[in-house]
């Protein structure tokens, strides 16, 4: 081997190492004070922190062009943040602010669409602002399912989704009340606006950058949300409401959605009861969460419910049970051996926005 060459392996060890160095700053998380020291929260950290690092390499180095852009999940059943809703699949699209888009498929039948396009700025903030948002029950939809949405700063005629200078993400929601018997959509993506015939031969100095924003989202991402979990602490067992909607949004959230986040704090003893009336809406659901705002494991346990699943009393109230044992009623939730954790109540394009009451019981 000739010695630039030796030179040159010695450079990129380096780079890969400072990027190690990077991403293992977001450990820090895990010594928090108020992080939960149980054995199996501090495994989830450690498994959190993991998936956060998929996400922000396939996000940031595979799908990162926006000149090329791709369709990807961020996340799905195992990799998991910021309270993800298990009745949801989740898409995004890594674009520009000034290239034009052209997004397209097949409506399917599931019952709530949404697509965001989104200033992600979490590596620097914890904030991903929208900067246009679009419903497809705004949406012309051909006879045969198909559609065409154009994504662009500059206002189109037909189906438009805005975009701003600072638009660097776009994020599709799609919400299920039954993902069994209801037909998910397809999702493409291409740009129609000028740009380069073939992506860009890669160099040390590219991937190096896009390393380097990784370990950084990875960071902010872990960060933003603890820093939830430790404002939801100060209210416990109720559901906190300590911030506008609007401080949802700003990270991501979908105008059309009240969030109610809460966090639980229990007795092996002990049940978390939540009673409310269901307004008029187009979707209601509830789910546990870890306390790193992971969505419980939804595939094996019976960790969240939603409108369509639930069981009502007459006066059309609901009345659901979290606890470590099923007491043998109807919409229990599975706390999944955790004593601690967060939890998150949705109303989407509801009238009103009812606070469910919650209590505490023995069981």
């Amino acid at each position: 081997m000739a010695i630039d060459d030796t030179t040159d392996d010695l450079r990129l060890s380096a780079k890969w190492r400072a990027f190690c160095e990077q991403l293992a700053e977001t450990g820090e998380i895990l010594d928090r004070s108020a992080a939960p020291a149980t054995p199996v929260d501090q495994a989830e950290g450690l498994r959190y922190l993991s998936r956060l690092t998929r996400s922000a390499l396939n996000m940031l180095v595979d799908s990162a062009d926006p000149d090329f852009p791709r369709v990807f999940m961020l996340a799905d059943d195992a990799i998991k943040m910021g309270a993800d809703n298990p009745d949801n699949i989740y898409h995004q699209i890594v674009v520009r602010g000034d290239r034009d888009y052209r997004i397209y498929g097949k409506r399917g039948t599931v019952p709530y669409l949404s697509i965001g396009s989104k200033a992600n700025r979490y590596a620097v903030d914890g904030t991903m602002a929208s900067t246009g948002e679009i419903e497809f029950a705004d949406v012309e939809v051909a006879p045969d399912g198909s559609f065409e949405i154009i994504a662009s700063k500059t206002p189109r005629s037909g189906n438009w989704l805005p975009m701003a200078e600072d638009t660097t993400l776009l994020i599709f929601r799609q919400t299920f009340n039954d993902k069994s018997k209801e037909m998910a959509a397809e999702v493409n993506v291409e740009r129609i606006s000028e740009g380069p015939a073939l992506p860009a031969v890669l160099t040390p100095q590219v991937i190096e950058g896009q390393l380097a924003a990784a370990a950084a989202w990875v960071r902010g991402t872990a960060n933003t949300f603890a820093n939830w979990s430790e404002m939801f602490m100060t209210e416990p067992n109720r559901i906190y409401m300590g911030q506008e909607q609007s401080f949802y949004y700003r990270a991501g959230g979908d105008p059309k959605i009240w969030y109610g986040h809460l966090y639980f704090d229990l007795a092996p003893d002990e049940a978390l009861v939540l009673t409310v009336k269901p307004p008029k809406c187009r979707f209601w659901n509830f789910q546990i969460d870890n306390w790193w705002l992971e969505s419980m494991d939804y595939v094996n346990r019976k960790v969240w419910v939603n409108g369509a699943c639930a069981n009502y009393e007459p006066d059309g109230t609901v009345e659901i049970i979290c606890s470590h044992r099923d007491p043998g009623r109807a919409n229990w939730l599975d706390l999944s051996g955790h004593s601690t954790g967060t939890a998150l109540w949705r109303w989407i394009e509801a009238e009103e926005h009812p606070v469910p009451e919650c209590r505490v019981v023995k069981i």
